[in-house]
């Protein structure tokens, strides 16, 4: 498929987005298992993305609680139902994957959960570092723990209100 990207500054480093004209396709962080170069075909086009980079800029300056953007995201039915409950998590919030594995129907495929999280290709969007382990620990994450940690950070200094959740990370 080809689609026009352009890499954004952001406070974790320089993004890489891609999409097609209307819809975003990927965000991938600069650095970790999960980062990835624009692939052949390609075309460096920041024009298609200026409302994504306006969202983003408004998240990391804590203004942005959610986003609303059309996404395309290219996986198998069962990582989209995955992705689909991902968007549902609140900002500033957690959940583990047996909890989410349960909110797809499954309880007993917290492993298939992981795996479709961490094949999660829209991050922070689509906020799969909202999922921990069920001892609440930090657990894989394709930008890097540290960056897992930052973001949620992040988003519990700047949420609304936390309850009961405070700053664990």
């Amino acid at each position: 498929m080809s689609l026009s990207y352009a890499y954004h500054d952001s406070p974790i480093g320089p993004l890489l987005l891609a999409g097609t004209d209307t819809d975003l396709c990927v965000l991938s962080f600069p650095r970790g298992s999960r980062a990835r170069d624009p692939e052949d075909g390609w075309v460096e086009d920041k024009a298609p993305f200026a409302e994504t980079f306006r969202q983003l800029d408004d998240y990391f300056a804590g203004k942005r609680l959610d986003f609303d953007l059309p996404l395309s995201p290219q996986g198998t039915a069962f990582q989209r139902s995955v992705w689909e409950q991902l968007v549902a998590i609140p900002y500033g919030e957690t959940i583990s994957y047996g909890e989410l594995a349960t909110r797809i129907g499954n309880r007993n495929a917290s492993r298939a959960v992981g795996a479709a999280n961490g094949a999660n290709p829209i991050a922070i969007i689509i906020p799969c570092h909202r999922v921990i382990g069920a001892d609440r620990s930090m657990t894989g994450f394709g930008g890097g723990i540290d960056l897992k940690r930052r973001l949620l950070n992040h988003e519990l200094d700047h949420a609304p209100h936390t309850g009961d959740q405070g700053r664990l990370f």
